[in-house]
């Protein structure tokens, strides 16, 4: 990994070839740096500086002979140092105006936002609907119904109530005892932020409260907190964006996509994939490349995501976002999944 930051003369040349890469997908070579040098380099003394990357890991040579291509680390150098936000052109700004005009669901408008991010970004549009309030906790109750078998009941703020019988063997005691514990722990918690929660407390309090996390864990793997009639929204389109002579250019490209679209049919994917890299806390657009980190696989450590959280009046209810490969325009895509968030907040608290 590198481990001094390129500046100046370093920066410079970094920046015009990831943006020469993108624009192109091809190599990149001395001579075409030279020739749109500000400082008129010549091609050798830009052949030592690309050496120089190569050394520190931002660049790659795909062959002896051929130019550079940019490693994922220069690839998130240089929105790093994107400064400022593009402003999206007036004819985008109407496209997305004019697909977003007059919706007042979040359905819907989650919808259309997928198909105008994969329009104007070339990339993959990807949004999730989450129930929002509508979803959060009032009360679980569990009881013992015999030998081997509990019934879980879940009741959200919305009045949904959902029951199921596990196959599980705990004392009734240790059942009132988790049930007291997540009432009042967690009245009023989104199911979605609660179970995150759940995640995180039953590894770090196992030691204090070893029985009753024992039980909770058992309880919660065998899905007594799930609430399938809150599930997600997902919307997916522009998948047909990846499948070009550009992106597909050898058999590992192909199967790199495949492991692509593999991921984006499954709706637990899409939804683990942006709650893994969206926090709900984040007030700008997110860049994460590589996404092996959530759905580990080699396959996906070569494109990124760019999204943020969709809120009405600072309460999450969703979450937007651009997948595509490394030759993403990132400025272009940051500024309009920027853009459509902030109108998602407006037009939706005006219908509200």
């Amino acid at each position: 990994m590198p481990s001094v930051p390129p500046a100046g003369r370093e920066r410079e040349i970094l920046t015009a070839i990831v943006e020469t890469f993108i624009a192109s997908g091809e190599p990149v070579g001395s001579r075409t740096i030279a020739r749109s040098s500000r400082e008129g380099l010549s091609a050798a003394t830009i052949r030592n500086v690309m050496a120089d990357l190569t050394d520190a890991g931002f660049l790659e040579q795909p062959h002896t002979s051929a130019g550079r291509v940019p490693t994922a680390e220069a690839y998130r150098y240089y929105v790093e140092q994107l400064s400022g936000e593009a402003h999206l052109s007036r004819e985008n700004q109407g496209i997305i105006q004019g697909t977003l005009a007059g919706v007042t669901d979040v359905a819907e408008f989650m919808e259309r936002t997928s198909h105008v991010l994969s329009l104007i970004s070339h990339g993959v549009g990807v949004t999730v609907a989450t129930s929002g309030p509508r979803n959060a906790l009032e009360h679980v109750y569990f009881s013992r119904l015999g030998d081997q078998k509990v019934l879980a009941v879940v009741v959200t703020r919305s009045g949904i109530v959902r029951d199921r019988v596990l196959r599980l063997d705990i004392p009734q005691a240790e059942l009132d005892l988790a049930a007291r514990y997540l009432n009042e722990n967690f009245r009023g918690w989104t199911m979605e932020d609660m179970r995150a929660e759940l995640e995180r407390r039953i590894e770090s309090e196992r030691g204090e409260y070893h029985q009753l996390m024992k039980s909770i864990e058992r309880l919660y793997q065998e899905g007594a907190l799930a609430t399938s009639g809150g599930a997600d929204a997902v919307y997916v389109e522009g998948a047909a964006n990846l499948v070009s002579a550009k992106q597909v250019a050898s058999e590992e490209d192909r199967q790199r996509l495949e492991e692509l679209l593999r991921t984006l049919e499954e709706k637990e994917k899409v939804v683990k994939l942006l709650s893994a890299y969206l926090d709900a806390r984040q007030e700008a657009v997110r860049v994460v490349i590589g996404l092996d980190e959530a759905l580990p696989s080699p396959s996906l450590q070569n494109f990124v995501l760019i999204g943020a959280p969709a809120r009405v009046g600072g309460e999450v209810r969703g979450s937007l976002a651009v997948i595509g490969p490394t030759r993403l325009d990132y400025q272009h895509t940051m500024s309009a999944v920027s853009y459509i968030a902030r109108l998602f907040d407006r037009l939706l608290n005006e219908s509200e």
